[in-house]
């Protein structure tokens, strides 16, 4: 399964832009160097699935920023996409409802503890306490983001399909 998900999120990606690229469009590449995040915030908001990054700011970070302020703004994006995943992730599966929506607000508390004063006094947002970190929360509940229902109902089934299993 890790194998899948990172050929269809590093390598499946990749070649569609490389194949934009070669007609001739300046498609950068959605995901750039996730691994090579100093900070949780940089994995989030500068590496990982940058197509996301860039509509969310637009359409909710920028906007709501006056109202609700940056910080509250961030977190509601990451409430969002846990909404999105648990609709990608749960209901096909039909179970662990609520899990990759948990996952993503235990992402958006570790971006904002991350900036917090607190944060930054712990050097949560660079080096190796910034690296540790960000391993640390976003693997530790990723039980949560691919829970056994969705493994069960939907990974192996499509894996057998393939004939990988």
């Amino acid at each position: 399964m890790l194998g899948l998900v990172l050929l269809l999120h590093f390598g499946s990606f990749r070649l569609v832009a490389l194949f934009w690229q070669r007609l001739g469009v300046d498609a950068v590449p959605i995901m750039t160097s996730p691994l090579r995040a100093r900070s949780l915030g940089e994995f989030w908001g500068r590496r990982w699935n940058l197509g996301f990054s860039r509509l969310s700011h637009d359409f909710f970070v920028s906007p709501f920023s006056r109202r609700l302020g940056p910080r509250l703004a961030g977190f509601l994006v990451f409430a969002i996409s846990g909404l999105i995943h648990d609709l990608v992730i749960s209901v096909p599966a039909r179970g662990g409802y609520g899990l990759p929506t948990a996952y993503f607000l235990i992402q958006g508390a570790g971006v904002s503890l991350e900036r917090s004063s607190i944060g930054r006094k712990m050097g949560l947002r660079n080096g190796v306490c910034g690296r540790l970190f960000m391993a640390t929360v976003v693997l530790c509940p990723a039980f949560w983001l691919f829970h056994p229902p969705f493994v069960l109902r939907v990974i192996i089934p499509f894996m057998k399909a393939m004939r990988a299993l």
